[in-house]
């Protein structure tokens, strides 16, 4: 008896093989049009009744089909008939069936590109094919169907103790705000009005994840890559942005060859027109630069969210800019769940919140379905006083990683000249009013502990 035939005879003699498989099978991995047609009639009845069919069952199912001609009925009902229980386990068959699966959505998901390729299907271009071949390598039977609350306290109790995978930042208050640095599959925004520094703090995070080894990808719809790869080169080649026009080429060189002997990471920079992009167009740009770079990117930073586009919805008449940045956000945080990295973006104040000096939730800009998709979202702010200062102040305004009150206001250095972002004395903080105070020595060892998280990620 051949695999198939396996299958479909397991389904109806064994209801736990029927549970366990069903949520993967598909219709078109059968070969044999009676066997799509027993594992239509199959999937039918277990929707309708939530059991399986017995063979009586399917062959008055089979009695009531219309569409068939006589020759076709007749091999359907005898295919019915030749069905019995294998004598073969469970669980060899079960792995057995994954395996078919696999093999199947591969083999389908190539036939399908060729045909792409060839012209024949008129709904997908050749950019849909890396998606496509994706998927049907990513095939495969999830055994975990939830958390038993009661049953499972031995993994939960390892899941409290595990230490989480996470991107630190170079900057100390950053990393005691966060426990250490931005968790994977989340969604992190900077809120700041046109000039204060949205794109100036993404750059200067890029450049440090670079340096401590990770692989980085920036993405921009609002400057060109030779403009955030120009602010990158200051910041970690310790240049002035202007003086980079008149570096000689071999200085140059020296300095980036130095970056590159003391990193192992990568950093690829790609612009789109703005508004042109969304979720569906970077995740074809990562699985194109797994494919052809063998690049896989650690943190991803978008340049900005507001001028993205939407992959489920198109800008008009009948979708308000609430919904459509909303739509965009959680667009990108599944990204970044898909992919298990942060994605650090940014999005614009308001109007009246482009003079205010203390910044809320309710100052961001378009679509408060921003703050309540994002993971983790603080403010950029600037005055006249910090400027003089070389300072910006930062407020946490959403946390889902630490108490948003402890530290919710801080200050970090800024050299807008060389674009960098660095820690400043413990007392230009003395003077943050609702900043949460802690003690020396609990200051002492908050800035032992940033090292040292730096230090390992290193």
């Amino acid at each position: 008896m051949v695999l198939e035939q396996q299958i479909l005879s397991k389904l109806i003699f064994s209801e736990e093989y029927l549970r366990k498989t069903i949520p993967f099978l598909k219709e078109e991995y059968f070969t044999d049009w009676q066997d799509k047609y027993l594992y239509r009639l199959i999937i039918e009845y277990v929707k309708k009744y939530n059991a399986t069919p017995s063979i009586p069952a399917l062959s008055i199912e089979v009695d009531n089909l219309t569409g068939i001609n006589d020759d076709q009925f007749k091999e359907l009902k005898t295919n019915i008939l030749e069905l019995k229980d294998v004598e073969v386990g469970n669980d060899w068959l079960i792995d057995m069936t994954e395996k078919f699966c696999q093999d199947k959505a591969v083999y389908n998901a190539v036939m399908t590109s060729i045909q792409i390729l060839d012209g024949r299907d008129q709904k997908q271009d050749r950019g849909s094919i890396p998606t496509i071949l994706s998927n049907a390598l990513a095939v495969s039977f999830d055994s975990h169907i939830g958390h038993d609350f009661l049953e499972d306290y031995n993994n939960r109790y390892d899941f409290y103790h595990k230490k989480e995978d996470r991107i630190p930042f170079d900057l100390e208050y950053f990393n005691r705000i966060t426990k250490g640095g931005l968790p994977n599959k989340t969604l992190n925004i900077a809120l700041a009005g046109t000039g204060v520094g949205k794109s100036l703090f993404m750059c200067h995070c890029a450049a440090s994840n670079l340096a401590a080894g990770a692989n980085v990808l920036y993405i921009t719809l609002e400057m060109s890559e030779e403009k955030i790869a120009e602010r990158i080169d200051a910041n970690l080649l310790n240049v002035q942005v202007d003086e980079l026009t008149v570096l000689p080429k071999d200085a140059y060189e020296k300095k980036v060859n130095r970056v590159k002997e003391k990193t192992t990471g990568k950093l690829i920079i790609k612009e789109y027109p703005t508004a042109s992009a969304g979720a569906n167009h970077f995740r074809h740009l990562i699985t194109e630069l797994q494919l052809k770079r063998n690049f896989t990117p650690d943190i991803i930073y978008i340049d900005y969210l507001n001028i993205c586009m939407s992959s489920r919805l198109k800008y008009g008449s009948n979708v308000n800019s609430y919904t459509y940045v909303k739509s965009i956000a959680e667009e990108l945080r599944g990204l970044a769940v898909e992919n298990n990295v942060p994605i650090v973006s940014a999005t614009q104040t308001t109007r009246s919140g482009y003079t205010n000096t203390d910044l809320g939730l309710e100052d961001t800009s378009e679509s408060f379905g921003l703050p309540a998709t994002a993971d983790f979202m603080f403010a950029l702010i600037s005055s006249e006083e910090l400027e003089d200062l070389g300072q910006i102040m930062v407020k946490q305004l959403k946390n889902r990683y630490n108490d948003p009150t402890a530290y919710r206001k801080f200050v970090v250095g800024v050299d807008r000249a060389k674009m960098k972002l660095y820690n400043v004395e413990q007392t230009a903080q003395d003077d943050i009013s609702d900043d949460k105070k802690t003690d020396q020595k609990s200051v002492n060892l908050d800035k032992k502990l940033s090292k040292d998280i730096f230090a390992d990620f290193s």
